[in-house]
């Protein structure tokens, strides 16, 4: 096999292949076998029948495409591999000449994946914070379950309205002088102050009573979602038929049995502070996990090709079409409401798209500089995690993930999850860490019986630690049991 590869321009490649005769004998051979084996042909068993059989029944072209899909596709795998080319795009095939007497030769043109150049990615430095969660906070956090909690009464008579109460209103509005579509509404509950309506709406209820008659003066926004309404100036005939007013209830031991399996308010405060803690702490392990990779990939230089930028907006996408058809509404609907075109939504995601392809390219080149690689224990595990996290099986996410042809996009996200976990490894620790490692107490080494007997008494930020010395890549949300039997797994090899 004969190849050249010509630059078209920074990206876009052409690849110019050539095949002796006898490759494409080969090529027809093979073609005839498949056929035959898939084809059921009279007076002759399954697999069986010959060439000139299969073309009488079938033609001479249909022979030769199977031939030529055979030949194509394999002597471009063998030369991409040669080339060491990996396309982003489906490559564009233009064949010249395809010839059991004069073989074949054709044209493959595709966009490349580009050239990475790494810059500093071990011994990076990044704040890590340790944050402590004070009770003020712990206060905040339930006084927010009581308004959750809070029950609706109604306000006393002759109680005027103010922001938090609610309005339950009739309303009827109107464009110049004429209705307008879902410009009605009947016995409606307005919290005040909670900007839901057009703006300047609830503000003119305020002060107003039960059985009061208001007419409110609006400007709709020049970026109103519907098209029709967009800067137009309207008047509602609002009737306020009852005024109703939150009543929290007591921060008291009663509130905390009602909310919770804790008999005192005292538990429940201890309870919440302890796992607002462990979040702020995973929190700030994460944010200093990001800071890591991101100067990674600052110090990297890569030139992305737009198609890639697009194709990750189209990933971006769909993932929104399925969320937005699993609340039963449409793309379309979603589009209509937040008063953009897709093309406007697309651009939207322009900047986000090509970071992430940034931080893709580049956590793969320091996986291949590493020698870093994905074992089927990595992939069961991290199929464990993701039927975790949707609480579903693994064997249906698998064959979720093998029926769409997903597999090699979860080997690449394992392998960068893994390039990352080697950019904590080799950070340096920060000053405060270095000082608190000096000043411990040095432990005699145990033995590896006893290690897995210290990593349950470990917290979950210590062994998220000792897993980022290591190397061992975490999911975020991992639960303790998970991160140990993580660890245990890579340890083991």
């Amino acid at each position: 096999m004969n190849v050249k590869v010509e630059a078209l321009d920074q990206h876009k490649v052409s690849v110019g292949i050539e095949l002796p005769a006898e490759v494409v004998q080969k090529g027809f051979k093979r073609a005839v076998a498949r056929i035959a084996n898939q084809v059921r042909i009279p007076g002759f068993r399954k697999g069986k029948a010959s060439r000139k059989i299969l073309e009488m029944h079938f033609g001479k072209e249909a022979v030769e495409a199977e031939a030529k899909d055979i030949v194509i596709n394999e002597s471009i795998e063998e030369a991409l591999r040669q080339e060491k080319l990996v396309p982003v795009t489906t490559p564009e095939v233009k064949d010249d000449k395809f010839s059991e007497a004069e073989g074949a030769s054709f044209t493959v043109t595709f966009v490349k994946r580009p050239e990475v150049e790494l810059g500093e990615y071990k011994g990076l430095e990044a704040k890590k914070e340790n944050p402590e969660i004070t009770d003020d906070q712990v206060m905040a956090q339930l006084k927010g379950a009581a308004e959750q909690n809070a029950r609706m009464e109604k306000a006393e008579e002759g109680a005027e309205l103010k922001k938090g109460d609610f309005a339950i209103i009739d309303f009827k509005g109107t464009v110049d002088g004429k209705p307008f579509e879902g410009g009605e509404g009947k016995t409606y509950p307005l919290e005040i102050g909670s900007q839901s309506f057009i703006p300047g709406f609830e503000d003119q209820l305020e002060g107003h009573k039960a059985g009061d008659d208001v007419t409110v003066k609006v400007t709709f926004p020049e970026d109103y979602f519907v098209d029709a309404l967009k800067g137009k100036e309207a008047e509602f005939a609002v009737h306020i038929s009852d005024v109703k007013r939150k009543q929290l209830p007591e921060l008291d031991d009663a509130f905390a049995k009602s909310i919770s399996q804790f008999e005192t308010m005292d538990e429940l405060k201890a309870a919440v502070k302890q796992q607002m803690q462990l979040q702020a702490f995973q929190q700030a392990e994460e944010a200093y996990h990001e800071a890591l990779v991101n100067q990674a990939v600052a110090n990297a230089k890569v030139d992305i090709p737009q198609e890639m930028v697009e194709q990750r907006i189209d990933e971006i996408v769909e993932e929104m079409k399925l969320n937005i058809e699993s609340r039963n509404a449409t793309m379309d609907d979603y589009l209509k409401n937040i008063g953009q075109t897709m093309e406007q939504l697309r651009k939207n995601y322009e900047k986000t798209a090509a970071e992430q392809v940034r931080q893709g390219l580049v956590l793969e080149t320091i996986a291949e500089k590493e020698d870093l690689t994905v074992s089927n224990e990595d992939l069961s595990m991290e199929v464990y995690s993701m039927a975790h996290q949707f609480n579903a099986d693994p064997k249906d996410v698998m064959k979720v993930i093998q029926e769409e042809g997903r597999v090699g996009m979860l080997v690449n996200s394992v392998l960068r999850k893994k390039a990352a976990a080697f950019i904590y490894g080799a950070a340096k620790k920060a000053e405060a860490d270095k000082k608190e490692a000096e000043e411990a107490p040095k432990a005699e080494e145990a033995p590896a019986a006893e290690k897995k007997d210290d990593f349950e008494s470990m917290t979950v930020k210590d062994l998220k630690a000792y897993a980022a010395e290591k190397g061992i890549a975490l999911e975020s949300k991992a639960k303790k049991a998970e991160i140990i039997e993580t660890i245990r797994q890579a340890e083991s090899k």
